[in-house]
C-alpha cells in the first residue's frame, strides 16, 4: 500500500454546517415595552384569544405543551379566575404552581365569556377539531 496524502473523494460535496452565520441558543427575553406593544397590538386587532394565550403564557412561565392543555377547571374556581394555579408538567411529571396577574385574569375572562365551555375543557381549543391546541415538540 502506498504511503502519502490522502484525498477526499471527488464525489464528496463539502457540507456546510447547518448553523453556519445563524445564532442560536436561548433568545433573548422580550423587554417590557415590547410586552405591552404586543398587549396593545392584539386588544386592538380584537384578537381576544391570541391575547388570553399571550398574558397566560408570560405568567405561568409554563412549556407550550403545558399551556395549550390547560383545561378551564385548572384556573377557575366557582366562576372565579384564580390568582394562583398549579398542574403537573408533562415534560417533568412535577407540579408547578404559577401566579395569575390581575392583567391576565381579565384577558383570560374576556376569552372565556367569549369562548363559553365548561370546567373540563380546554382554554385554548385548536380552531379546527375540538381538542387541545397542538405543539410540534410536546415532550422529548
Amino acid at each position: 500500500m502506498e504511503q502519502g496524502i490522502r484525498f477526499p473523494s471527488p464525489t464528496l460535496k463539502t457540507q456546510t454546517p447547518w448553523n453556519a452565520g445563524k445564532m442560536v441558543g436561548a433568545k433573548r427575553a422580550l423587554k417590557e415595552k415590547h410586552v405591552w406593544a404586543i398587549r396593545f397590538w392584539l386588544a386592538h386587532e380584537g384578537r381576544i384569544r391570541d391575547r388570553a394565550l399571550f398574558d397566560l403564557a408570560l405568567d405561568s412561565k409554563l412549556r407550550g405543551c403545558d399551556l395549550v392543555t390547560l383545561r378551564i377547571g385548572d384556573i377557575v374556581t366557582s366562576g372565579q379566575i384564580r390568582s394562583r394555579a398549579m398542574i403537573v408538567q408533562q415534560k417533568t411529571k412535577r407540579p408547578v404552581q404559577f401566579e395569575i396577574t390581575e392583567t391576565t385574569r381579565e384577558s383570560v375572562r374576556a376569552w372565556l365569556e367569549h369562548r363559553g365551555g365548561s370546567l373540563q375543557d380546554f382554554i385554548f381549543p385548536s380552531r379546527l377539531i375540538p381538542k387541545d391546541v397542538a405543539t410540534d415538540s410536546c415532550v422529548k
